[in-house]
């Protein structure tokens, strides 16, 4: 059995994994850490990393930015794996990321739903038969009226991966409201629509001439990154020093 740490346990996504956790033989949260150690759990809560006397496999990550710092410094010096999920990351911080991976297993992705994960594959796939007929490729994100960043983090990662399968060809354009210009064919088209209370949608569309292929993906809890989160979890626990995604955990390598 894998033997996890939750860290950020008092969080909506850290009560979440806890809740999927429950029953499974393959994996159990054996102490959780967070300041808020006033949230009753079925697990000891600790205040600090340093404070947990139990012994675990792998940390999971649902905290805040602010907190990875010290987390990484924590599991670089134990050699404690981690799924990094917490996202806004810096550029220091993410630099910090690839040192700590020197030392131990650290998987980080942009998103943690395996379906999401399965579409970046998908995608490039696609890109590599249908960007090369003269597609036109254009990505079009939806979130809840809450969400402050746009374009989203898996949107971006959506492009990233098109692009990436095509030698790094093509730019991005973000709206075209202030553009009164015909489509340049080299170019990916990002958009974003904000309202209610949409958990995450994504359309990745191939527009060719008389026919158009889309591959889409719904989020329809934040249940399915809880789900990624534990499937890394017992994926990464007991693997050797290295930067890791979620990629890795669809492969099985």
């Amino acid at each position: 059995m894998v033997r996890m740490i939750m860290h950020g346990c008092s969080g909506a996504m850290g009560r979440t994994i806890g809740e999927l956790v429950k029953g499974q033989d393959a994996i159990a949260i054996v102490a959780g850490v967070d300041l808020n150690d006033s949230v009753k759990q079925d697990y000891p809560v600790y205040k600090a990393l340093e404070d947990v006397t139990e012994e675990a496999d792998v940390v999971v990550d649902f905290a805040a930015a602010s907190a990875v710092d010290h987390l990484l410094d924590f599991c670089a010096e134990k050699k404690m794996p981690v799924v990094l999920c917490t996202t806004g990351l810096s550029g220091d911080q993410a630099e910090k990321v690839s040192q700590a991976a020197e030392k131990t297993a650290v998987l980080r992705s942009a998103n943690m739903s395996l379906g999401i994960n399965l579409l970046l594959k998908l995608v490039r796939e696609a890109a590599q038969t249908l960007a090369e007929a003269g597609f036109d490729m254009e990505i079009v994100e939806k979130h809840h009226n809450q969400k402050v960043d746009a374009p989203s983090g898996t949107a971006l990662a959506l492009a990233d991966s098109v692009n990436e399968a095509m030698g790094s060809q093509y730019h991005y354009v973000y709206g075209r409201s202030e553009r009164h210009e015909k489509r340049d064919q080299k170019e990916i088209g990002i958009s974003a629509v904000r309202g209610g209370s949409i958990v995450g949608e994504h359309d990745v569309i191939f527009a060719g001439k008389d026919e158009v292929v889309t591959l889409s993906h719904t989020a329809y809890s934040k249940a399915i990154f809880a789900k990624g989160a534990i499937e890394a979890a017992k994926f990464l626990a007991g693997k050797k020093a290295g930067l890791y995604s979620m990629a890795d955990v669809i492969q099985g390598n």
